[in-house]
């Protein structure tokens, strides 16, 4: 089974280039979500992410739920705190992606996709086949971002300045798809490489 590590920072379009793959039934691991449902009420990482941040987590009818905005705010521009958080939350992720890994292998998937924002930062690049990586200009990638309205300007530029750069990202790439053309023209390499990958 070919494993296919999907990277780009954030606002870069890993979702459409994730959905893509999705629609052509192939197997797609979302390291995002895994991260949501570790910190989701009850989650594996609540009780961690509690003792190492006190006051994020907050105990409600018997179950942990994480106080997000209190996280987020602990963290952001805290290098030391960001490490802290990554310990808990990277070794619980790759496992989780390690048994979706397996899961694949044991359902006869010929291809399986990682779709890990610091996949490069943490060196998943050796627990994959192919490295692709989705990118945008600066300026789309910002206005992705603001879009979500999730977080303040100021964040969005603490997570891209922690993030390797793109022009990185693209010299590390087996295969780089530029997403900030069109959704179609970002699409078109996409299909060419599930057609081939499947083939």
């Amino acid at each position: 089974m070919k494993v296919i590590g999907l990277t780009g920072g954030i606002g870069m379009g890993k979702s459409t280039a994730a959905a893509a793959f999705r629609r052509a039934r192939v197997p797609v691991f979302d390291a995002d979500a895994a991260v949501r449902l570790l910190q989701a009420p009850g989650g594996a990482a609540l009780p961690a992410i509690g003792a190492a941040f006190p006051g994020t987590v907050a105990d409600i009818s018997g179950r942990n739920v994480l106080d997000r905005a209190a996280l987020r705010a602990s963290v952001i521009g805290n290098e030391a705190a960001l490490r802290r958080l990554e310990a808990i939350l990277h070794p619980l992720v790759q496992h989780a992606e390690r048994r979706f890994v397996a899961r694949a292998r044991r359902a006869g998937a010929r291809v399986a996709v990682l779709d890990v924002p610091l996949l490069l930062e943490t060196g998943g690049q050796r627990r994959v086949d192919l490295v692709l990586v989705v990118s945008a200009p600066r300026a789309i990638q910002l206005q992705r971002v603001r879009r979500r309205g999730q977080m303040s300007d100021t964040q969005a530029d603490a997570i891209i300045a922690r993030q390797m750069p793109d022009a990185h990202k693209r010299r590390l790439a087996d295969l780089v798809v530029r997403t900030g053309l069109s959704r179609a023209h970002a699409l078109r390499p996409l299909r060419r490489l599930i057609r081939e990958v499947l083939q």
